[in-house]
Order: structure tokens, then sequence, then C-alpha cells
């Protein structure tokens, strides 16, 4: 493997510099319009009538479709192009939003939930892969991983401002929309809507892609191609060492981190007062993202450390988030917590791309799609198994034991990762 040279921005040549900036004003409009509904969310399902119970059905809903249209979705992208595969995402997401806004009804709401997996799956291994290849190619040699870095940074400030503003908006315009026969909840999803169709624009005018057959009998190959390229994909994993300790190691990952995520504002509002308890989960949520956004710019930072030595990078990361986790759950008190919890959303960020930048070094262009979503998928079954194996323990213990148990998966990911990084050395040494 060749010797790829340190990153520098303003060393890029103008093509490259350039090709930065677009992808990051479209992961952050991407994003920010996702964020603007991340906030109101079960907000606006308990508005609309429904019960935990189903709230989590729907949210499972999601899940099952998700998972079971990565893969396909990702071949698919690797065959007939990532640029229209994502264009299919945000109508997916649009389609998902009016059925949203246009029903109370339980059984439409899980058609708009099954629309939000669609779009997930056909986001996934995309324009990752986009990003990627037109780097690689604008500048050759150069280390990906600071690039990814700024792309995340540009990716979870999305998020965290789409978080805030959709928080805001209810409050705002809530009184009118109620006159117009809405939710205020709603304000936020028209809100997303109309950046959703700005992502629609921006991507046909700033995205550009070698174009590749559209006709409908190239189309039908593509589909047709994709049983083989799943295949070849999950050989390429299952025969590749380094990629299957990676992709085991994620998994791990996310079978510890998922249920944080996931649980922590039931854990967190009983140690704040009832009266501004749903404004301070507003504010971390949001904070949460900047964290993660935070975490992902100072990740290349963190990589020089270690020599660039992204298996290392990542270890070191792992081992880090595993002591906060711990430190989280001993946490009794607000300030603490969310002290803790600050500095475990920045541990996350920085845990992003040296992952990536492993795997985009152990695949071809032609698979780049199909493993991303790999990833994702394993990803995915790692987030669900933690979150019910962290719901059952909760239930039985609490939440603090719940996310020290889960601890012991990260650790668990730090030992596979520290066999890849030798197995990465020595084959840097051989090679």
């Amino acid at each position: 493997m060749a010797t790829e040279i340190e990153f520098s921005f303003a060393a890029l040549n103008a093509s490259a510099r350039r090709h930065i900036r677009v992808f990051q004003i479209h992961q952050f409009l991407d994003r920010f319009a996702m964020g603007l509904t991340v906030a109101v969310v079960a907000l606006a399902l308990t508005d609309r009538g429904l019960d935990l119970v189903q709230i989590s059905l729907l949210f499972g809903v999601y899940s099952i479709t998700t998972m079971a249209t990565e893969l396909p979705f990702g071949g698919l992208a690797d065959s007939i192009g990532r640029k229209p595969v994502f264009l299919a995402a945000v109508v997916a997401s649009l389609i998902s939003l009016l059925l949203f806004l246009s029903t109370r009804d339980f059984n439409v709401l899980v058609l708009s939930f099954a629309f939000i997996g669609f779009g997930r799956a056909l986001r996934s291994g995309t324009l990752d892969a986009w990003f990627v290849e037109t780097f690689k190619a604008a500048a050759p040699d150069v280390d990906v991983q600071p690039a990814l870095a700024k792309a995340q940074w540009a990716n979870a400030v999305g998020l965290a401002v789409g978080a805030v503003v959709g928080g805001l908006l209810p409050d705002i315009f809530g009184e009118a929309a109620k006159s117009l026969g809405l939710c205020i909840y709603d304000v936020s999803y028209l809100a997303s809507i109309i950046v959703m169709l700005g992502v629609f624009v921006f991507t046909i005018l700033a995205i550009v892609e070698k174009p590749r057959p559209r006709d409908v009998t190239a189309l039908m190959h593509g589909f047709a191609n994709v049983p083989t390229v799943i295949r070849d994909a999950s050989l390429l994993a299952l025969g590749h060492p380094a990629l299957s300790m990676l992709l085991a190691a994620l998994a791990f990952f996310l079978m510890a981190t998922n249920p944080v995520e996931v649980i922590w504002p039931t854990h967190a509002k009983p140690m704040l007062d009832e009266g501004y308890a749903n404004t301070v989960i507003g504010a971390v949520t949001a904070t949460y993202f900047f964290s993660i956004a935070f975490g992902a710019s100072l990740s290349p930072y963190i990589s020089r450390i270690f020599k660039r030595r992204h298996a290392m990078t990542l270890a070191a990361t792992f081992a880090c988030a595993g002591v906060a986790q711990i430190g989280l759950a001993l946490q009794g008190g607000i300030i603490g917590f969310v002290t803790v919890f600050v500095l475990y959303s920045v541990i996350l960020g920085v845990s992003e791309t040296p992952a990536s930048s492993i795997l985009h070094r152990c695949v071809e262009d032609r698979q780049r799609s199909t493993l991303l979503s790999l990833r994702s998928l394993i990803q995915q079954l790692g987030a669900a198994s933690g979150l019910v194996l962290a719901g059952t323990v909760a239930e039985i213990y609490s939440t603090p034991v719940a996310w020290s148990v889960g601890a012991v998966f990260l650790f668990i990911a730090v030992m596979l990762i520290l066999v890849l990084a030798k197995r990465v050395a020595v084959e840097a040494e051989s090679g």
C-alpha cells in the first residue's frame, strides 16, 4: 500500500477544496432537514394519540425496513450510480413526511415510518462513496480521513442546528398552526419538507457524477446485478480479516452506545425540575450533536498523536468511550451527568472517521457503496441487540447497571481493534 500524504486543506488543489466544500454544504442541508423532526417526533406522535407501545412499534418498522433494504440498495448504488439512488432517497423522505402530516391513523403512520427506513437505506453508502472516490481522483495519495472529518462535522452540525430550530418552531408558530387545524409540531415537519426540496435541487445542480446508463434496460440490469454485488461484497468482508474485525468491533460499539443515546432522556429527566425539564432535554440533545461535530473536527489532530495509525486511534477512542460510559452511569446529579455526557459525545464524534478510513482502505470503488451498506446493516443489528439487552437489564436492575454492562462491549471492541492494528502493521511491514 502506498504511503498517504498528510492532509493539508490549504495545499489541496482548487478542485479538491471545492469538492470538500460542496459535500459539507450538502451534508449540512440533508441532516438539517432530518434534525428538524428529531426533536419533536415523539411529541408529535403523542399528540396524535399514540401510546408508548405504538411509538415503539413505529420505530421497529423503521429499523426492520432499513435492515431489510440496506444491502440491495447499496448494491444498486454501485450498479447504476450514487446520485440517482440518493435522489430516490430524498423522494422517499418526502413521501414519509407527507404521509405523516396527512394522518393520525396508525396504519398510515406505519407506512410513513417504512418510507423513513427506505430513505435511510437508500442514503447509506451513496454520496459517501461518491465523495471518497472523487476526492481520491482529485487528490491522489492524500490522507482522506481529515476530509471525512470535515464532512462528519458538517453532518453533526446540521443535525444539531436542525434539532434546535425544530424545537423552537412549534413554540413560535404553534398557535398559527392550530388555527389552520394542524398539530403544533407539524410546523417542524413542514419546514423539513421545504429544506428537503432544497436538498433535492442542490443534489441535482451541485453533485457531479459521471453519467451511467439510465434507460430501462440498464436499470433492470442494475437490479439484476444486485445479488452478485452483495455476494461479492459479503465474501470480501468474510475473506478479509481486517474488514471482518472492523465490522465486528463496530457492532459491539453500537451495542454499547446506542442504548445510551436512546435511553438517556428518561434517565436525566427525573434529575430536573418538572417545569423546565423538557427545555433542558432539548438543549442537551442539541449539545449532543454539536459535541459529536466537535469530536469529528478533533479527529485529525488526535490521529496525528498516533502518527495517523487509524486502528490505534480507534482503539484508544473506544477505550475512552468505555471509561466515559461507566462514568456516565455513576452520575446522580444533572450537572455531573451533562458534563460527562458532553465528553462522551465528543468521543463518539472522534471515533467515526478512523473507522471510515480503515474501511475505505480495504475496499475497491466498485464495492464501496455495498460495503458501506453492509457496515450500516451490521451496526444497526448491533444497536438493536444492545437496546433489547439494555432495556431488559434496566427493567430488572437500573439504567446505570445497563450502561455499565454495555461498557463491556466497548472493551471487547477495543481488543478486536488492537488485533486489527497488529495485522495492519504486519501487512505494512511486508508490503
